[in-house]
């Protein structure tokens, strides 16, 4: 089959009619419908006894002592960042290439922002790259378990440790992973992460943290959660101003969220095994197909890619006599799958990190309260510069079902198989591929 003409070119798709179940998520039940008409009924839908009793099992589950539920992922990530003590003149070290999430949150607590390199396979943090930029200004590093694949955990700590400085991970593709055997979220010093409805964990729109650091999830609870900031707050310099949130902010979880996200944790692992064992199958059979690799971790390593949210793919073009990303995927296309070229676009290009004034400093915001100009140029970062051109987005199968993850693999084995015919009419890749908010949907 593999020597089929290209469905782009006019031959027969490699993918049939595939029912939106094998795509569809998350999985409601009548449990999680029950679960919000209560909360519904009862009025309740801005208490917090829902919310508490769903973090006391996020915990639970994760091994940890403390959970805190927020609105959304980005409100978790920079309370992470509050707890940590990030704040004016501060700097967090973060890579470029992710959600804007994962690091803008440090504009408004008066801090900025240095990007350090992405390892090329992993895509995650290049721990190489870290020790470096860190100053006596430095805060904490801010970890991103990209595209569910787990960063290099051990060596990461080892130089947060001897600098004395915080790990935050965002834990926002691969809740329920693991690193090396140990839960991704349950390493650094506090794990935040989004769980609104595109998440592999989709609790409709909502975010959570958790740390076993009594001090940190005090400090979020202070900065916005003022229904909590009570007398139960043990910490000394927080307890004579309870009452009133730090930031003047308002952080809780929505209770119909909290509602789901009991219902759906109780399912969760069962469900992303079966998402694994879908994905991991996709990517054996495709272990000989040239121009294409996994992103994964090694087997045995005690790793895995949790819910595989955002699903991706390397790409060598050198092995497919140069063709684009581009053009591939667009042949991947054609044969009736998903596929896409590139990832998030590399933050530290964008203009807000060089020239925007958000709070009305008169000077770009990324040095507003820096003692040095920590703006990088084009060509600073290669390696997240150009790693667009290197990965694609592939099919994200919620349940395995052999028989049709086998079309998709034959869509891409067509396609390698016949790339030659594909190389006349490539325009190759445009300037920039990806995009700022690439993932369709996926909003913190």
């Amino acid at each position: 089959m593999g020597n089929e003409k290209l469905a782009l070119l006019g031959g027969p798709k490699a993918v049939g009619q595939v029912e939106a179940e094998m795509f569809h998520w998350p999985i409601v039940t009548e449990e999680d419908e029950a679960a919000v008409l209560e909360v519904l009924r009862k009025g309740t839908m801005s208490g917090t006894d829902v919310t508490k009793k769903f973090e006391q099992e996020f915990a639970d589950w994760l091994g940890m002592d403390y959970a805190l539920g927020f609105n959304n992922g980005t409100n978790s990530l920079q309370a992470a960042m509050y707890g940590c003590e990030v704040g004016i003149g501060d700097e967090i070290i973060c890579p470029s290439v992710t959600y804007w999430a994962t690091a803008l949150p440090a504009f408004s607590l008066g801090a900025t922002v240095v990007f350090a390199e992405i390892d090329p396979v992993t895509l995650c943090i290049d721990p190489k790259d870290i020790e470096h930029r860190i100053t006596e200004r430095t805060k904490a590093i801010v970890v991103v378990h990209y595209l569910g694949h787990p960063a290099d955990m051990d060596a990461i700590m080892e130089i947060a440790e001897r600098h004395h400085i915080k790990v935050i991970e965002d834990v926002s593709h691969a809740q329920g992973g693991y690193y090396k055997g140990r839960r991704v979220g349950t390493i650094g010093d506090v794990g935040a992460m989004s769980l609104m409805a595109g998440k592999s964990f989709a609790i409709g729109e909502g975010g959570i943290f958790v740390t076993n650091n009594r001090d940190i999830y005090e400090r979020a609870i202070a900065l916005g959660h003022y229904e909590r900031f009570n007398d139960s707050i043990q910490n000394e310099a927080l307890r004579p101003h309870i009452g009133v949130p730090y930031g003047g902010y308002k952080y809780r979880m929505h209770q119909m969220s909290s509602a789901v996200g009991r219902v759906q944790l109780k399912e969760y692992d069962r469900r992303i095994g079966e998402i694994d064992k879908a994905m991991n199958y996709f990517w054996d059979q495709l272990a000989d197909v040239p121009g294409i690799r996994a992103h994964r971790p090694d087997p045995g390593s005690g790793s895995t890619m949790g819910g595989w949210y955002a699903t991706h793919g390397h790409y060598v073009a050198e092995e497919l006599g140069g063709l684009s990303v581009s053009r591939f995927c667009e042949a991947v296309r054609a044969e009736g799958a998903d596929a896409s070229p590139g990832c998030n676009l590399p933050l530290h290009l964008h203009s807000l990190l060089h020239e925007v004034d958000v709070y009305g400093h008169g000077k770009p915001t990324v040095i507003a309260n820096a003692n040095r100009d920590v703006r990088q140029e084009r060509g600073s970062l290669p390696v997240s510069e150009g790693i667009g051109a290197k990965v694609f987005g592939i099919p994200w199968f919620k349940h395995y079902r052999p028989e049709i993850i086998e079309q998709y693999v034959e869509a891409y084995r067509k396609v390698a198989a016949n790339y030659k015919e594909l190389l006349a009419e490539d325009s190759g890749n445009p300037g920039s591929v990806g995009g700022w908010n690439f993932f369709a949907g996926a909003r913190r």
